[in-house]
């Protein structure tokens, strides 16, 4: 009884603290970096790979997605010939968070081009591919707001969108000086 008394109290006493531990950002000077190199928010980087693996290195989703940012490897290959990676491997996106961030922030900022800026479209571009969102966007099917999200056709797309923007403004509301590492 005491102890759980006391568990709650430094719950509401140190909240900003329990916020800080629920909710961390791993990769902070990676993520800060890559999002500087590619003009992205840093708060967004940080959702996705929240989203994406919760910044667990050398995750492998069921479909075949590589590193902190979960891309597919024919995505990643894609990237490093367009971005002039090189010298980079699949194998070293799927180890290396630094590496993931980095090939993850020039996708993000492809797509951010691609989508005129619109934060809602890339999300949901990296989610589900920029092909299928460009077909609902010239369909007519979603707008590109996050008011009409429910039109998405992909459930899981749908939910992505919502949990990254869930976890952009938690980061934003919590690490608001994420800008400066």
């Amino acid at each position: 009884m005491i102890i759980t008394l006391a568990f709650v109290v430094l719950l509401f006493v140190r909240s900003e603290w329990m916020s800080h531990w629920m909710y961390p950002v791993h990769f902070r000077e990676d993520i800060v970096i890559s999002a500087n190199n590619y003009k992205l928010e840093p708060h967004l980087v940080a959702a996705i790979i929240r989203v994406e693996t919760n910044y667990k290195t050398g995750v492998v989703s069921r479909k075949g997605a590589i590193g902190v940012m979960q891309l597919m490897p024919d995505t990643a290959n894609w990237i490093i010939q367009k971005g002039g990676f090189g010298k980079i491997s699949t194998e070293a996106i799927s180890n290396r968070a630094d590496v993931s961030i980095e090939i993850g922030a020039w996708y993000l900022n492809a797509l951010n081009q691609q989508f005129d800026g619109n934060m809602y479209t890339v999300i949901a571009a990296y989610n589900a591919g920029p092909g299928n969102v460009s077909r609902w966007l010239a369909d007519g099917t979603w707008d590109g707001k996050l008011e009409t999200v429910d039109r998405v056709p992909f459930g899981e797309t749908r939910h992505y969108i919502q949990r990254v923007i869930y976890y952009y403004n938690k980061y934003k509301a919590l690490y608001p000086d994420l800008l400066q590492s």
